[in-house]
């Protein structure tokens, strides 16, 4: 059985404890939200929030990203991973300055319309932009659910209906409660209920939580399989980035060559990037960022 009064628990938690994180401040604007969910898909808060900050100043604005070159927006996405991510936020600025005024949208349906945004970074804009009852489920939200609702070690797979469903019944019905009671959750499950180390002696539901209540049982449903990182294309396509964002003008193949020593691996990772815009071969052979002209 759900458990409304578990939002009311993790909210007044969360009012003390909640991380100074600068895009939860007051004056922080939707778009510097939008931002910041496409920044920290994948990677840590540590990593993003200098990189945030630069971009806030540099692109206050959809229209002011927009105006910006695609080489531009990767170079200066440095080294957060998953540089497509900044094509897709570019792409979806150009859309909000073009056709939505340069206001970040409110509508969750309209957000989804974007280019590069899903479900939950639509969701996570609504409540965490705009201050509106809309579920959001993120890992961390699911395992707070799984755990103190549902006596659950873990969440296993995900179940997006039911996910929601079940997020949803846990919010209050005004906005601003409802809005702060996602925040509240994801920061649990970010910091308290974590999956290797919970830290329940900590935590503002352990009276109420169902998993302590039935002993901690373990978790023996499957897992995510660890992504590794050496080795990989993913590997290679960051060290033949890092060679372009460094240059300031088109560098000869011989420069991309001297950066990993397996040659079939190399050449199928600057295809790709060439395939995915990320980079562009120049008439005379040369390469260099995708998107190296001034935009219009």
């Amino acid at each position: 059985m759900l458990r409304p009064e578990l939002a009311d628990h993790v909210s007044g938690w969360f009012r003390e404890n909640a991380r100074d994180l600068p895009w939860r401040r007051p004056e922080t604007t939707p778009w510097g939200v939008l931002v910041s969910e496409f920044m920290l898909q994948q990677t840590p808060v540590a990593r993003v929030e200098p990189v945030w900050h630069v971009w806030m100043s540099e692109w206050p604005t959809p229209s002011a990203l927009a105006a910006a070159s695609r080489a531009e927006v990767v170079r200066a996405w440095g080294k957060l991973g998953y540089p497509r991510r900044a094509m897709r936020l570019h792409a979806a600025a150009e859309v909000i300055a073009s056709e939505h005024g340069d206001v970040v949208p409110s509508d969750v349906d309209v957000l989804e319309s974007l280019p590069g945004i899903g479900s939950y970074t639509a969701r996570a804009v609504a409540a965490f932009g705009y201050g509106k009852r809309c579920p959001v489920v993120d890992t961390n939200v699911r395992r707070v659910v799984a755990r103190a609702v549902h006596g659950a070690g873990d969440a296993g797979a995900a179940r997006v209906k039911a996910d929601l469903a079940d997020v949803e019944a846990l919010l209050p019905p005004d906005d601003a409660p409802a809005a702060l009671a996602s925040a509240a959750l994801m920061e649990l499950g970010a910091v308290v209920c974590t999956a290797r180390a919970p830290r329940c002696a900590a935590c503002p539901v352990r009276a109420q939580c169902a998993w302590i209540a039935a002993g901690r049982p373990e978790y023996t449903g499957p897992r995510r399989p660890t992504q590794g990182y050496a080795g990989t294309d993913r590997q290679v396509r960051g060290r033949l980035l890092d060679v372009l964002r460094a240059a300031d003008t088109p560098v000869p193949k011989s420069e991309l060559d001297a950066v990993w020593a397996d040659g079939a691996q190399r050449d199928r990772c600057l295809d790709s990037l060439l395939m995915d815009g990320l980079a562009e071969q120049t008439p005379d052979g040369r390469f260099a960022l995708g998107g190296s002209a001034p935009h219009g």
